[in-house]
């Protein structure tokens, strides 16, 4: 699969921003079946500085400063990314949760070791007793890896509502959990969060959704937006993600931005501005459109809720 992404963000400001230093994960990246056959980003007014490099984790991210008075800032990145068809990969079989959390614990192989990383707290994403108690009767010594972790994405799937107006970027997740409620990201946060507290490695992924369906598909929650799922790491394998808001494992409908372990490693744009009047109004339209024969099919323009995507703050 071909596809064309727009993400376009504008900030408008009380008052005039005097400067603005930010960050943005906005630039898909390279991964196993992803190509990024190119990757624009415009930034009005133009920035005084502009840094792209690669970060701990792998992925793009580009730093940029506005030294000049303003009143409005927008971001525009354009992406063409190719998707490698894949096979659905069996969650039955395969090695044990026994045996991963063996390898996990011995770290005798350096992938074990690096991906364990990925199973200590994060900023966003504590451990409890509680999150262990929401998956723990899936995740028995002998069962297969892959299929506990299956029905974990199920069960979130099943357990909690889809409601954008519930959560911000600051909701704790304990209250997800306690109110069966949240969004995309909330919901991987939780998936991580539950594994994480059982000993399993498991990591924070944002990207996009294909807008439109194939016909005669349903469309997924979190299409009309930046989206986030998570991703197991699978001891002498790979990782495998598992998106919780659709109850499906990525394959061609998902475009990967950046991972991390959590949402603040990944925020797809954060920074500070000088002044401003401490208001502004966010407006974010995400546009992904399936290339065929050369030309863009279902191109569409939506707005997400902005407290699910950028920040920024006053000084």
């Amino acid at each position: 699969m071909k596809y064309r992404v727009r993400h376009s963000t504008r900030y408008e400001y009380a008052d005039q921003v005097n400067q603005g230093y930010n960050v943005a994960y906005l630039i898909p990246r390279e991964c196993n079946g992803q190509r990024v056959n190119y990757s624009d980003i415009r930034i009005i007014p133009a920035p005084t500085s502009r840094i792209k490099r690669v970060d701990y984790f792998g992925n793009v991210v580009c730093h940029f400063t506005v030294e000049r008075p303003h009143q409005s800032l927008e971001v525009i990145v354009d992406s063409e990314v190719e998707i490698a068809p894949s096979e659905p990969r069996l969650l039955g079989g395969g090695i044990t949760c026994a045996e991963v959390l063996a390898a996990l614990k011995s770290g005798s192989e350096l992938e074990d070791m690096s991906a364990t990383e990925f199973s200590f707290n994060s900023p966003m994403i504590a451990t409890s007793p509680q999150l262990a108690d929401f998956g723990r009767d899936l995740f028995r010594p002998e069962r297969s890896f892959l299929e506990a972790v299956g029905e974990l994405n199920s069960r979130i799937f099943k357990d909690f509502k889809y409601d954008p107006g519930f959560s911000t970027v600051a909701t704790p997740l304990v209250d997800v959990l306690k109110n069966r409620r949240g969004v995309c990201q909330d919901f991987a946060h939780l998936a991580i969060g539950v594994m994480r507290s059982l000993g399993f490695a498991a990591r924070y992924v944002s990207g996009y959704l294909e807008t439109l369906p194939p016909p005669g598909q349903v469309k997924m929650q979190g299409a009309d937006a930046s989206h986030a799922w998570f991703a197991v790491y699978i001891p002498g394998d790979d990782w495998q993600d598992f998106d919780p808001t659709n109850d499906v494992m990525p394959a061609d409908q998902h475009i990967t931005t950046a991972w991390g372990r959590d949402y603040s490693d990944v925020t797809p744009l954060k920074g500070v501005v000088f002044g401003g009047g401490g208001k502004q109004i966010l407006s974010v339209a995400v546009d992904v459109a399936r290339v065929e024969l050369g030309n863009a099919v279902g191109f569409n323009t939506v707005a997400p809720a902005p407290s699910q995507t950028q920040s920024q703050s006053q000084t």
